[in-house]
Parts: C-alpha cells; structure tokens; sequence
C-alpha cells in the first residue's frame, strides 16, 4: 500500500514487521525469564501495551524497539522490527524448559499505520469501541472489529494507531480506509 497523506491524516502501511504470539502463565518463573530476555515486563493489565524503548510511537518497533501487546490473561503479542531475526529464538531460549509457547506469526498479519488528528474519527466510522483519549489513549490495544475485519488495534502518542490485520484481509481494509478518508484528505 502506498503511503496516503493529507491535512490531518497519514495512512500507510509498516511492512514486514517481526511478530510473535506469545503464551506463558503470567507471574511464572518463566514468564519473568522471558521479561528479562525482552527487558521489559509482559503486561498484566488488560489491553495495554509494553515498548522496550518506553515510548509508545507507532513506529517505535519498526525502528529499534519491540512492543508487547496484551492479548489475553496468557497471551501477548511481541512485535519487532522487520529484520528482528532473533526475536523467536531469543523468547524460546529464556522460556527454556517451562511452559510456554512461542509462535512467529509474521506471516499472518500485515500492520496499517493511521496517524493524525482525524485518525480516531476515521477509524470510529467502522470500530464500536470508544476511541476518544481518556478511554483508548497512548498504550493500549485491543482486538476488536473495523469495517466487519477482525483487527488487533494499538493505540499510540500523536494520535496514531497501528492496525494488525490478517493478510487476508489486508486489501480489503485498506480500501475501506481509503474509502472512509475521503472526507478527510481533501485540503
């Protein structure tokens, strides 16, 4: 997808991200071994997000850090740069022998970058979730729905959200995007 831009509203795509689901029993030995090798502890709380570098840039993995997504009581998402090769090995060599699962799932999901001020009116077109500051600010996500597409969205400073989206549905969303931003691309 070719970056869009206008007034208030970039729309782009961050290709090739590292990705890995992640499932340990939170507060396990292992689950502080594998915080450890991350350099920042897994989130516990529901639906916020952990950055290595301790910002919470949209970009901020596809640069030099790494995020950690809360997906469920046990799950987390770790994401990467793209040429973040070791990230996988480096969680299964600190899960060692406990229980844990590690799983690149890179392939499975494609990440869409809105930013801008009007980027939370643009995507409230097609999520149900309240997307205003005080209730999905800097450093949270969720797996949620937009536009009938299930997506993982992490919301991020500057008014920015990255958008995991199935492969599958990755051409679709980022038409109805394009779509949806028209009012919002015009000068």
């Amino acid at each position: 997808m070719e970056p869009v831009s206008g007034p208030h509203l970039r729309i782009a795509e961050l290709p090739f991200l590292t990705q890995v689901d992640l499932r340990v029993e939170p507060g396990s030995d292992t689950a502080a071994d594998i915080a450890l090798a991350l350099g920042v502890p897994l989130p516990t709380e529901p639906g916020t997000v952990a950055t290595t570098d301790g910002g919470a840039s949209p970009s901020a993995a596809s640069a030099s850090g790494r995020q950690v997504l809360w997906l469920g009581p046990d799950e987390w998402l770790v994401v990467g740069p793209p040429d973040d090769t070791g990230l996988e090995a480096g969680l299964r060599a600190a899960a060692g022998t406990g229980h844990a699962a590690v799983t690149d799932v890179s392939a499975q999901r494609t990440v869409l970058l809105v930013t801008g001020r009007d980027a939370r009116d643009l995507l409230s077109h097609g999520c149900a979730l309240d997307l205003h500051p005080r209730a999905f600010g800097p450093g949270r996500c969720a797996r949620t729905m937009l536009a009938r597409a299930q997506v993982v969205l992490a919301a991020h400073e500057d008014d920015g959200f990255r958008i995991f989206v199935r492969s599958s549905f990755a051409d679709y969303l980022a038409a109805w995007l394009l779509d949806a931003a028209g009012e919002y691309l015009g000068g």
